[in-house]
């Protein structure tokens, strides 16, 4: 099969030919339909997160399942699925608390000593699975608990961003934040994971949402989603505007970007009592803080780790939401690509101009 190769940190992805290997007891085999291009990705690629290579990237996808493993009950073939990077084993602490996002993959991984999943064609060395996924792939090998079944009515191109940028930020709104109707909510960064996560305060009743992004495009296209004001954040008075506009601070910030800067704006952005929500990922050695007095004021900062998700049952949900009419996931799309124009995707994405692309393999 064809795959996108991350084989150095700082160099363009290759496309090379990849050999899957049969699926284990728990693992499913899955044909690749779509998989959006998100900034995590980019994080590996450029080298601000490590990751053994060389390893096919990729994470936010939908296909249908080809293969099923011997004690795979979640899912069949024929299947039209949805997978998330936040495989969770279904028995550790964090699993049984309803935490799952924080779980670590456990057994979800095939143990050392056992084949690997993918390797090279032309010589059998070990190419990396990234993130449980391996997404920038025409096929899949993943764990069942890594993917979840559809309606098949779900158009397999808009179901791949609910994958990743749609629960993230949806997941944010709904499980890390519960917004309550009426409440204020300001998001910044409106790339994927941000206008989801306007879309999804929308759905909630939010009582107002304010859109902060440098770029007019993507501050316009906030609106289109449910935004009922934007700020431009290249402004040195953002912060002091969205006081302004909510008298006070907003009860949710939500930093969808990872920037340093977006970060402390979504901090000086809070009213009394409000909470900060990081999902971008940040620099890894970046600090985030609340001064003292910040603190006294009741102020609070989270993280919440792909929107603290619990994917078998958000994921059927937010594709609900679709379907009904609710979740505007056209808008979030900005152009469909070949595998082979990946690169140029990626490009794309670091000009900051445009919300998703999303690669469409052959079907």
């Amino acid at each position: 099969m064809k795959a996108a190769i991350l084989e150095q940190a700082g160099h363009p992805l290759v496309i090379d030919h990849v050999s899957v290997a049969k699926p284990g007891a728990h693992e499913v085999l899955i044909r690749t339909v779509a998989c959006g291009l998100c900034h995590s990705d980019l994080h590996f690629i450029e080298g601000s997160y490590p990751h053994a290579m060389p390893c096919v990237a990729g994470h936010e996808a939908a296909g249908v399942v080809e293969q099923v493993g011997s004690e795979v009950r979640t899912v069949k073939p024929g299947d039209h699925v949805v997978t998330c990077l936040s495989a969770f084993c279904g028995h550790c602490e964090f699993c049984v608390t309803g935490r799952m996002a924080l779980c670590l993959g456990g057994d979800t991984r095939r143990a050392p000593g056992q084949p690997p999943r993918l390797t090279r064609d032309r010589d059998g060395a070990l190419v990396n699975q990234m993130l449980n996924l391996s997404a920038f792939a025409e096929m899949m090998l993943v764990h069942e608990h890594a993917c979840v079944a559809i309606n098949r009515d779900m158009p397999l191109d808009r179901a791949a961003v609910i994958g990743c940028a749609v629960t993230t930020g949806a997941g944010a709104v709904f499980n890390a934040c519960k917004l309550t109707p009426g409440e204020t909510l300001a998001v910044i960064g409106c790339g994927g994971v941000g206008l989801a996560t306007i879309n999804a305060a929308k759905i909630a009743g939010a009582g107002r949402i304010i859109a902060a992004d440098p770029v007019a495009e993507k501050r316009a296209l906030a609106i289109t989603l449910g935004a009922t004001d934007v700020i431009d954040t290249a402004d040195p008075d953002a912060a002091q505007q969205i006081v302004e506009l909510t008298k006070g601070g907003v009860d949710h910030a939500i930093e969808a970007v990872g920037r340093p800067q977006s970060a402390r704006l979504a901090v000086a952005s809070l009213r009394r009592g409000g909470t900060a929500t990081i999902l971008g990922m940040l620099p890894l050695a970046e600090h985030v803080s609340l001064s003292a007095f910040e603190l006294l004021s009741g102020k609070k900062l989270q993280g919440a780790l792909m929107g603290m998700n619990r994917f078998p049952v958000d994921l059927p949900r937010l594709v609900d939401f679709y379907l009904r009419g609710l979740l505007d996931l056209d808008a979030i799309i900005a152009e469909r690509i070949p595998l082979e124009a990946i690169n140029a995707g990626f490009a794309t994405m670091k000009s900051g101009r445009s919300a998703r692309s999303v690669i469409v393999f052959d079907t």
